[in-house]
């Protein structure tokens, strides 16, 4: 009998031992099943986020666009001068509403109004100037305006008036320069390079008509707001006018007696710049402003349009 519960405690005992070990490796299967499950479910939502993200960037430059196609742009005023500035502008247009900006151009036809609109916060910018004038006019009115870059070069050019040539410029000829501190030197300075006058040594950038040591011909300097040069052409034996606004009077590079030379001070210093408030140099509109303007469209559209009258910086 004793032997009989012994086999019996036995069997029991194994039972249980088959038993519990048949329970671990359920348990552990199921932990795995479990875990893989987890796994899975995991990588699934990962990539639900993921797609999820990619329909709401989808989303944002969809609306992007439909807001540009429907006009809901962001408003860019910038002052310029009638041409090539203001025409620059235009071939610009495209550029910057593909970048969210609907540009409205204001034209004036002087050098003195457009900074003092800037300065005010009429205008987001200016493109009409170059830097050493937009520096000058920085220190006679206590402005603080700013080059956001140089865009173009307009090369000085030397234009005939009741007199058809340079050779046949008669002695006490009259000739008409600009006003303008900077633009005046520029001028005088295009002079003496077609030896018609002769300046003091370091008289440079800001050489005024005091300031010639020399003057064979006995030329007699008539000194006119840049804008009323071309007009003003035909009473006097010669002029020197600025590239913008023998553009504008409809005259051509081929025209001029005498061009800077491109290698020359004047040349190489006045660069037509984007002037804005000293604030906002780095600002958004201005970065789109600067790479409207400097893009391959617009520097096709000067090389075709001005045929050597306005030459990119860029």
């Amino acid at each position: 009998m004793k032997k009989t519960w012994i086999t019996l405690a036995l069997a029991v005992t194994a039972a249980a031992a088959l038993t519990a070990c048949s329970g671990t490796e359920e348990e552990t299967t199921a932990a795995q099943t479990t875990a893989a499950e987890t796994a899975a479910e995991e990588t699934e939502a990962a990539e639900d986020a993921a797609e999820t993200e990619a329909a709401e960037a989808d989303e944002t430059e969809a609306a992007a666009e439909t807001e540009a196609a429907s006009g809901e742009l962001e408003k860019l005023v910038v002052g310029a001068s009638p041409a090539p500035h203001a025409e620059i502008l235009e071939a610009a247009r495209e550029v910057l509403a593909s970048k969210g900006y609907d540009l409205e151009i204001v034209e004036y036809t002087d050098y003195v109004i457009p900074n003092n609109a800037l300065d005010s916060g009429d205008l987001d910018a200016n493109y009409f100037q170059h830097g050493p004038y937009l520096e000058s006019f920085n220190e006679q009115n206590g402005t603080d305006l700013v080059s956001a870059g140089a865009i173009h070069y307009e090369p000085f050019g030397i234009y005939a008036g009741k007199t058809a040539s340079l050779e046949e410029l008669p002695d006490g000829a009259t000739v008409l320069v600009p006003n303008d501190i900077t633009n005046e030197a520029r001028a005088l300075l295009l002079l003496q390079d077609q030896g018609l006058l002769t300046l003091k040594e370091g008289a440079g950038l800001e050489a005024t008509p005091m300031d010639i040591a020399e003057n064979p011909k006995n030329l007699e300097f008539v000194e006119l707001e840049a804008a009323l040069l071309p007009r003003s052409l035909p009473d006097e034996d010669i002029a020197v006018i600025n590239g913008n606004y023998a553009i504008e009077a409809g005259l051509k590079m081929s025209d001029a007696l005498a061009t800077e030379d491109p290698d020359s001070l004047a040349a190489t210093t006045y660069g037509n710049v984007v002037a804005v408030r000293a604030e906002d140099v780095e600002s958004e509109k201005t970065k789109a402003l600067m790479e409207a303007l400097t893009s391959p469209e617009v520097k096709e559209f000067m090389e075709t349009t001005y045929e050597g009258a306005v030459v990119p910086l860029f």
